[in-house]
């Protein structure tokens, strides 16, 4: 019998991850409130649920992969949500990236219902999603992850089990650190490189052969010297996740000087109407602060 993974937040990221469980021969229940999203995902073979319990009521392992942390309380907790629809002995598995501190939270409520959570925030960008090449952090018990590993195989190359309940997303916000501090490094680099009168794609191909090289030279200084900023990932998402980095920082007492940099220009994005561009956008608010309109080109 084909085993049934339910699904809730089938966007930019859950999508195409449904899409690649359905491809690996698991039938999945789905939830969404956007309509177009729910019928792309019945074209590709899923289940359209009409309501969020109908879910758990049809998967003993539900996952969900949503833009907050309000957001996965929300689906959970509210009426008609995913705990009054829960078997005893069902799992779920939050791919969100939300506060470490909320998880925790969650987590106890849920084990109170007879409900295991993994927290399983995701990296990769739509990309990964797409290609089931994700990076996927888990908190949670170990042996519960070993359990659903064929899972997790279905969307992520790389599994890594980071520690308790929690950990998964402490991982995740140091994961967003470094890519915000990448993203906001190759800007100054390329708008300096302009400003210069510099050949750009010499610079970025010259730069990228050394110590500077990281993944967002590769995959994302080619399109942000063209001005194209198409969202693997929106910025108003890194904000979001920067925002729950320095809480967390704020928490446990870690200085995050460089972070919180990145917060502020990722902010910035945000209240000048860019956060549905891609998170590599923060080019633009670097050339505003430069006295220049014009794209990097």
């Amino acid at each position: 019998m084909t085993q049934s993974i339910g699904f809730v937040g089938l966007g930019i990221m859950g999508l195409p991850m449904a899409k690649n469980l359905l491809n690996s021969g698991y039938s999945v229940i789905g939830y969404n409130r956007s309509k177009p999203r729910l019928q792309e995902f019945a074209k590709a073979g899923g289940t359209p649920a009409k309501t969020i319990k109908e879910v758990a009521e049809n998967a003993q392992i539900v996952i969900t992969c949503l833009p907050n942390s309000q957001s996965v309380s929300d689906v959970i907790f509210q009426k008609g949500g995913l705990l009054e629809g829960f078997q005893n002995g069902s799992t779920l598995i939050d791919c969100s990236t939300i506060s470490p501190k909320t998880t925790v939270e969650i987590a106890e409520k849920l084990t109170n219902s007879g409900v295991s959570l993994l927290d399983a925030p995701i990296s990769g960008g739509e990309e990964g999603a797409i290609n089931g090449s994700l990076s996927i952090m888990v908190g949670g018990d170990s042996d519960l992850l070993s359990q659903h590993m064929d899972v997790f195989k279905s969307m992520g190359t790389t599994i890594t089990y980071c520690g308790k309940s929690g950990a998964g997303q402490i991982a995740k916000a140091c994961n967003q650190i470094i890519v915000a501090s990448q993203m906001v490094g190759v800007s100054e680099a390329v708008l300096l490189a302009k400003k210069a009168g510099a050949d750009l794609d010499s610079v970025v191909s010259a730069i990228s052969q050394g110590a500077a090289s990281c993944w967002t030279l590769t995959n994302r200084a080619p399109d942000m010297i063209k001005g194209d900023f198409t969202p693997g990932f929106f910025a108003e998402y890194q904000y979001k996740d920067l925002c729950i980095a320095v809480d967390s920082g704020r928490e446990f007492g870690s200085p995050m000087p460089q972070t919180m940099v990145a917060h502020e220009l990722y902010k910035s994005m945000v209240e000048n109407g860019m956060g549905k561009d891609g998170n590599s956008g923060v080019l633009q608010i670097l050339e505003l602060l430069a006295g220049t309109t014009n794209r990097a080109i």
